[in-house]
């Protein structure tokens, strides 16, 4: 029965992941090349990442510069990031894209700090599936007659134990990304 718990623990952990890759997109106020993460162009018919057609460095805390492998590739960059929802204008010189991310306003941290704790939110409520999946999981072990009702409440023990472990988990990656927006 252990091996079924390990598939339950793992989609709690899929959870997790899926919710820090989600903050990884979240801009905070430095450049970071992951908000780039979400975005494609069109590179000879495939859709393909930003970082898999470009160099993508931070020359500065507040800029990233996206230089293309190909120069033909930059005005597809460009309206890639013109159409998405990253809020910044580039600028180009022919060869590179800068994109020059302001100041962020103190309204704009509240609203981001909001959007994270809805994302962890969300990451807790499918925690919670899992484990009311996994319980199902038990008593029908249990009606079934495979394992006693003492197991039964074992494991429901230890489910319970590690949907909490991954509720914490997801609480002070909600708390991290907060205090990172919020910070001036």
């Amino acid at each position: 029965m252990d091996e079924k718990l390990k598939v339950f623990e793992d989609k709690m952990e899929k959870a997790v992941s899926v919710l820090k890759s989600e903050y990884a997109s979240i801009r905070a106020g430095r450049a970071n090349p992951h908000v780039l993460d979400q975005l494609t162009v069109d590179y000879y018919g495939v859709p393909s990442g930003i970082q898999q057609v470009a160099n993508v460095s931070v020359p500065e805390p507040r800029m990233l510069l996206i230089q293309p492998w190909e120069k033909s590739l930059i005005k597809n960059i460009e309206k890639a990031i013109l159409t998405s929802d990253l809020g910044i204008n580039p600028s180009n010189d022919g060869s590179v894209i800068r994109l020059v991310f302001p100041e962020m306003t103190e309204e704009r941290r509240k609203e981001l700090a909001k959007d994270v704790k809805k994302k962890g939110d969300g990451a807790k409520v499918a925690i919670r599936n899992i484990r009311r999946d996994a319980n199902d999981t038990v008593k029908k072990l249990q009606k079934g007659g495979e394992i006693s009702e003492d197991e039964q409440k074992q494991y429901e023990d230890k489910i319970q134990k590690m949907t909490d472990k991954y509720i914490e988990k997801v609480d002070k990656e909600i708390e991290v990304k907060s205090k990172e927006i919020m910070t001036v």
